[in-house]
């Protein structure tokens, strides 16, 4: 078992896995976050619909969820981020 990386507390991988199952898959592994420091918001990734996590020390909620931020990066060689850049005006 792993601690929080946000809280320091044990993380229960069985209550995570369950609700981390919107993020296709990957696992508590992909994270270092108990279920008390993540929310996840289905329908959210800008590329996919899918789920994003969000820690809950953070306010803005990612445009790309993992998993698309990860083939994107395999795709283009380049890092998107977790947010979408404003068009510049």
């Amino acid at each position: 078992m792993q601690p929080c990386q946000n809280c320091q507390a044990v993380i229960d991988e069985y209550t995570l896995d369950k609700q981390l199952e919107p993020l296709r898959d990957l696992t508590v592994d992909d994270f270092n976050l108990c279920v008390d420091c993540t929310t996840v918001v289905d329908d959210a990734c800008v590329e996919c619909g899918g789920a994003v996590y969000v820690p809950r020390s953070e306010s803005v909620e990612p445009d790309y969820c993992p998993a698309c931020r990860a083939d994107r990066i395999d795709r283009t060689g380049r890092d998107p981020g977790w947010h979408l850049t404003a068009p510049s005006t």
